[in-house]
């Protein structure tokens, strides 16, 4: 009996240490101290609404955005006549006189006026609390499980509370401020922006309001705006106890127990077309249908709203002590650490910044995603396509975020027709066409230089996206309404644009004039271009075979993708990075274009081994260096590589020396791509499915060798959770949420034991068997 005793206390305390080790520790950010730079403060956001929380004892900032405040108006950018200039510019090109060309080009060719206008920050609600300069047990935590930032500390014996979170359920920025001894909450509340043209008002007995408009003048921006943005902010406070004062200065809040303030933000903005809106009525509308809910509701419903969302996907590398250290010095230390868990929370902020920054109904994230304080941020905060926009959106489909794509499919609708008219007026041509920027106005044209403005693929970079939500998704539905019809006409522009090098007689097919971004000047011929067009044109015909749909378009096509000019192997057995072999061993500069076709293209894979081996060449040649986001897209690049400790070399390299203290990304500065290329990144690493095959821990680094993640998506409309141990696969399991088939490809030094092709219906669990 007693053996028996002891032998279920064994089998009880096993199946304890079990349950802990599928634990993945604790989702949160947390720090001894107040921020004192923008990025160490905590990022929140619903979406629409985002703001940095500092976490000020004696004075407490919050700043804050609305993602449709930008400088500028409705506007069309195309340049009238471009395209009579355009064969001149492309016979400079072919005869090598590629100066000349960048010259007629920067005249005649570009954006008008020739840069986009910036993102804007909306204001600040400060709270002051006296006598609060003096405190201990202080913490700043945000908690990316509940979308919650917290700051606790005491004063003498009183311990104080700060929660503040962005509903989006509600469309509100919520901040609760409480104390552990009745009637100790003293503060007051204020309003304020950066913009010069503002007023601060009382409204009723409990509200302030913030009202604004951007400026006019438009520095470097190239025009003067008749017709700028305004803005309204509302904060509305309810306390237990005490009193409660406004007055145009602030709300002053003497002796409660507890103090809960609501904020509202809204501007005219409408659409890039239409200015008309009303922000006040907007934030009138939004406080009053939250009058009547308790702090209790706002936040339940928010949390909820989140973790739908949020624990979609659990990622488990391990737990270590570094869990109980700050994470400002985890991250600082992470290179030298065996910090497995910090590698986990870096991936799942991603998501958290995601879920914050990008929802149904929402502007699409920019270079900050959603946050900004300056009223001249870097690169404007707009939309950077190519390179940055898209890795924004890598995670949405594989990390179960398929809503949060979305915002940025909205956006292509627009661009369509703003495209439409940039294709017509600088090409001559049918559909649509974005070069490398946008901005709230949907500006499609050249910008900045044509030697690196002139760049027209960003749209059919883009439109992969819109083809990856219908592989991993099928849904057919969202494919004929939505997908399909801007992939076809961004293909129909290259009909049009493609022209036949007249350089040699392979009957090549090429793009020009165009750059390789962000370096070598205006050629005929990137690699990249070709690449993408080629991606291009296979999703809009696998598109309409699936539709039923465009026959002569599909074979126009494919025809004419077979005369593509090809990638090319050039000297050093680099993948050429121009159709002339004239790449330098040396240059490590931060874009790696060429390499597109290995990710997030799929034409260069296992199966071309020559391209393979030439790609792996190339990326060594470039090296270990560059911007945060560049490192971040070379985690991806050697996950491709199925090289997984190399991936992780460059993870660990992001992490160390390309994070802030916040987990920003930096590039530096502050961009927010680089989070999103590490969690994209970290997801390659565990789990692919580009290449017709699921295939399972494909780039599985040694330094994991145990975990489990579940919830992962791969196409063709299956969730995937795996287990391993000893850098082995214990279990897979697929959740299927669409009838389909699936091929499956086992870890290296594996085997499936069973079909390796199998077919699912809508809801079925499968467990895969392996050996």
């Amino acid at each position: 009996m007693h053996y028996k005793r002891q032998l279920a206390i064994v089998s009880l305390l096993t199946l304890l240490a079990a349950t802990a080790a599928a634990d993945p520790g604790p989702m949160v950010l947390w720090y001894e101290q107040p921020a004192e730079k923008w990025v160490e403060a905590n990022p929140i956001g619903n979406g629409r609404l985002g703001a940095m929380v500092f976490g000020g004892t004696e004075s407490e900032r919050i700043q804050f955005n609305d993602d449709t405040l930008w400088f500028g108006e409705p506007h069309d950018y195309s340049h009238k006549g471009a395209a009579r200039h355009l064969p001149e510019i492309r016979k400079l090109l072919f005869e090598g006189k590629q100066g000349d060309a960048q010259s007629l080009a920067g005249r005649e060719f570009m954006s008008v006026p020739l840069r986009q206008p910036p993102y804007q920050p909306c204001g600040d609600l400060k709270l002051d609390f006296p006598g609060h300069a003096d405190v201990t047990g202080y913490r700043r935590e945000l908690d990316i499980d509940r979308a919650v930032s917290t700051v606790t500390y005491k004063v003498g014996d009183v311990t104080y509370t700060r929660e503040v979170f962005a509903s989006n359920p509600d469309d509100v920025i919520v901040v609760r401020v409480s104390a552990d001894k009745p009637g100790k909450v003293t503060f007051t509340a204020t309003l304020d922006t950066v913009h010069e043209q503002k007023s601060v008002a009382a409204a009723g007995a409990n509200q302030l309001v913030l009202r604004g408009q951007v400026r006019k003048e438009a520095g470097r921006f190239g025009k003067v705006t008749e017709n700028p943005l305004r803005f309204e902010a509302r904060v509305q406070v309810a306390t237990d106890g005490g009193s409660l004062d406004v007055t145009k200065d602030g709300i002053e809040v003497k002796d409660a127990d507890v103090a809960t303030l609501v904020l509202a933000t809204a501007t005219n903005y409408v659409n890039f077309e239409d200015t008309s809106g009303d922000p006040a009525r907007r934030c009138a509308e939004t406080l009053k249908a939250v009058d009547a809910k308790s702090f209790e509701q706002l936040r339940n419903a928010h949390v909820a709203d989140h973790r739908k969302l949020f624990r979609r996907v659990v990622l488990d590398l391990g737990t270590t002590d570094k869990v109980n250290r700050p994470t400002d010095k985890r991250i600082k230390d992470f290179a030298a650490d065996d910090d497995p868990q910090l590698a986990a929370v870096y991936f799942q902020f991603g998501r958290y910044l995601m879920i914050a920054a990008s929802r149904p109904g929402s502007q699409p994230m920019s270079l900050q995603g959603l946050w900004n304080e300056s009223l001249n941020p870097p690169w404007e905060c707009k939309y950077t396509v190519n390179i940055n926009t898209e890795m924004n959106y890598w995670p949405t489909e594989p990390c179960n975020l398929a809503e949060c794509h979305l915002p940025l499919f909205d956006a292509l609708e627009e661009l369509a027709v703003s495209g439409a008219r940039v294709a017509k007026e600088h090409y001559n041509a049918r559909g649509w066409v974005l070069h490398h920027n946008f901005d709230l106005w949907r500006g499609t044209a050249p910008i900045n230089a044509s030697n690196h403005g002139i760049w027209p693929t960003g749209g059919a970079w883009l439109c992969q996206h819109l083809w990856w939500h219908y592989e991993f998704g099928s849904d057919k539905e969202f494919l004929a309404r939505q997908g399909y019809p801007i992939m076809k006409q961004a293909a129909l522009f290259f009909v049009d644009y493609l022209v036949e090098d007249p350089r040699n007689d392979k009957g090549w097919l090429i793009s020009g004039p165009s750059n390789s971004p962000e370096q070598g000047g205006l050629v005929m011929g990137p690699t990249m271009d070709h690449q993408i067009i080629r991606n291009l044109f296979s999703n809009v015909i696998e598109a309409s075979r699936v539709l039923g749909v465009d026959e002569d378009l599909r074979k126009q096509l494919t025809e004419m993708r077979a005369k593509i000019a090809p990638n090319q192997i050039g000297q050093h057995g680099q993948l050429q990075e121009w159709l002339e072999d004239v790449d330098n061993p040396g240059n490590h500069h931060r874009h790696t274009s060429h390499l597109w076709g290995l990710h997030p293209g799929n034409e260069i894979n296992p199966a071309t081994p020559e391209l393979f081996d030439a790609a792996r060449v190339s990326l060594m040649q470039r090296g270990d260096g560059g911007t945060g986001w560049s490192k971040a897209w070379k985690i991806n690049f050697w996950a491709r590589l199925l090289d997984g400790d190399h991936s992780y070399l460059m993870l660990s390299s992001l992490i160390a020396t390309g994070t802030y203290p916040n987990m920003f990304d930096a590039h530096p500065p502050f961009q927010i791509d680089g989070n999103f290329g590490g969690t994209s990144g970290i997801t390659e690493m565990l789990l692919q499915s580009q290449n017709g095959t699921i295939d399972l821990l494909p780039a599985l680094p040694a330094v994991w060798p145990a975990g489990n993640v579940t919830g992962l998506c791969a196409r063709g409309g299956v969730e995937v959770d795996i287990a391993w141990k000893d850098g082995r696969a214990a279990r897979v399991v697929l959740r299927a949420k669409r009838d389909g088939k699936h091929r499956l490809q086992a870890p290296k030094g594996q085997q499936i034991d069973g079909p390796e092709t199998i077919e699912l219906k809508a809801g079925q669990t499968y467990e895969v068997k392996l050996k």
